[in-house]
């Protein structure tokens, strides 16, 4: 017996072991859900914190409906008693209830919006789509801020809902917005040319000059119907009817761009797309040959140390698509317009930028905008420019601005600012700094300092981006910010047309 208790059998012995290594093994597993738990604390108070600071945002951020529309002498009313008041009877024809916008829970204000001719003859049949709204502060009543939206061919409305109006309806719910430009200026969102958006008639223009033509003969048909607007001073989105603008009975002060086109693809797009990618790695996660890959086209097609020598890109130069191709393969959600967005897919009313929802806001037949009952597209599939040779539709035949009438835009304005989003792909921040250091304006070409990093500042928030003031041009990089600056950093892009466009502050940093 005594032999038998000092010995143990290798088996015996192992099954041992086995019986204390599970015990030790569980111990440890206890240990580390245990410290899961302290791990766990820690982000529950962090998710805490983040609610607190969302709460704290909105109630900032809080406000009632503008606009009190009731009251016994019928005039429309602002908060602070003043009126608006039109005095030719066509106005009614335009009129828009604030309190009856469908799926709107509170009185926006009195609005007008519907279809303007481009001129005053009997027979024109083409006309713009507007939606104007009064600003809803009696300080700026003599103040006219003109919105349009790119493409070309992409509607304003989209401006209006997701990025500067005053309702304000990025994540599908629509609420007032502390940063509508109404806070500051009246303000006219058009859709332009012929052919976006609601606006009506067949496309008949090939370049920017002839759409210009189309927007002053709208305007001064607006301006007749809202005839109290007539000597307002008047600001700009873009530049392209400033050589007009002598036409019609307004002041124009300054222009305000974002994410322009103002030159050529390969400026704008190719030569910038590598560097772009190296500089924002973790959205653009490439394996070691696609990089080298991308590093010999950029050699190979002067990307890399870019002289200026060409501006059209050949077939086997097109670096930009490819990195397109590869990294929507990687990121199913990856946004073209902010490269930060990851899955899940992001909605929107409006069916932009991804169409994951049959819900379109402005195809409801109750909508009341006086608005055509048409298959509204936010940006229009069809061209909306025509090719003046063949007389078939085609694209816009200008030559880009910088080449053309923005020097001209920069020396007569008072306050030009052009605003771009770092994070935006579609056009790269780094290819419009190119495109203004080949521009000559006010007897110099480009900027003559380098553009300091960390120089752009908002109000309660710090450093947000990099900015550069020189000869009457005013250059903002806003971070966080993709193409759709008003939508994606609204509190920024407020700021650059509050602070500086609109005359309030000689910079528009705070």
């Amino acid at each position: 017996m005594a032999s038998k208790r000092a010995g143990r059998s290798w088996t015996e012995i192992t099954s041992i072991h086995s019986g204390l290594r599970a015990i030790l093994c569980m111990a440890s597993a206890l240990c580390w859900l245990g410290g899961l738990q302290l791990v766990s604390a820690d982000i529950r108070n962090a998710m805490r914190k983040q609610r607190a600071r969302h709460e704290q945002f909105a109630q900032r951020l809080a406000m009632s409906a503008p606009f009190v529309t009731d009251n016994d002498d019928g005039l429309r009313k602002r908060q602070d008693g003043s009126t608006i008041h039109f005095s030719n009877p066509k106005a009614q024809e335009f009129f828009v209830d604030g309190k009856t916008i469908p799926l709107v829970p509170f009185d926006a204000g009195p609005s007008w919006s519907g279809l303007m001719p481009i001129s005053g003859a009997k027979n024109e049949t083409r006309k713009l789509f507007f939606w104007f709204w009064p600003t809803t502060n009696v300080s700026n009543a003599n103040d006219l801020l003109f919105w349009t939206n790119g493409g070309p061919g992409c509607s304003s409305l989209e401006g209006f809902l997701q990025e500067n109006g005053p309702i304000s309806w990025p994540w599908g719910q629509a609420q007032p917005t502390s940063w509508s430009w109404t806070n500051l200026s009246n303000v006219v969102w058009v859709d332009q040319p012929v052919g976006a958006g609601f606006s009506q008639g067949e496309p008949n223009i090939s370049n920017d000059d002839e759409l210009a033509a189309q927007v002053v003969g709208f305007l001064q048909q607006f301006l007749e119907v809202f005839s109290e607007l007539k000597g307002s001073n008047f600001w700009l989105s873009g530049e392209s009817i400033y050589e007009h603008t002598s036409a019609l009975d307004l002041k124009l002060k300054g222009v305000w761009i974002a994410d322009p086109v103002i030159s050529y693809d390969t400026v704008q797009q190719e030569i910038p797309a590598l560097r772009f990618a190296q500089a924002n790695k973790n959205v653009f996660p490439f394996n070691s040959s696609f990089v080298a890959e991308l590093q010999r086209i950029s050699d190979l097609c002067g990307y890399t140390d870019y002289l200026g020598n060409s501006v059209h890109a050949k077939e086997e130069c097109h670096i930009w698509e490819s990195i397109f191709e590869e990294v929507s393969v990687l990121n199913p959600a990856w946004n073209v317009y902010r490269v930060t967005e990851t899955w899940p897919m992001s909605w929107s009313v409006t069916g932009f930028p991804e169409l994951t929802q049959k819900f379109i806001y402005f195809n409801r037949t109750d909508t009341l905008l006086h608005a055509p009952h048409i298959d509204w597209e936010i940006c229009s599939e069809g061209d909306v420019y025509v090719n003046a040779t063949t007389g078939q539709l085609g694209s816009d035949q200008s030559i880009y601005s910088t080449l053309s009438v923005l020097p001209n835009v920069i020396e007569k304005s008072e306050r030009v600012a052009i605003v771009h989003g770092l994070a935006d792909y579609i056009l790269l921040a780094e290819g419009t700094r190119i495109a203004i250091q080949n521009m000559t304006w006010n007897g110099a070409q480009g900027f003559q300092t380098p553009i300091q990093d960390e120089s752009f500042h908002v109000k309660d928030m710090g450093v947000y981006g990099n900015m550069h003031q020189e000869r009457g041009l005013t250059y903002v990089e806003f971070y966080y910010s993709g193409h759709m600056t008003p939508q994606f950093v609204p509190w920024a892009a407020f700021q650059t047309i509050a602070y500086y466009v609109l005359g309030k502050a000689d910079s528009p940093s705070a």
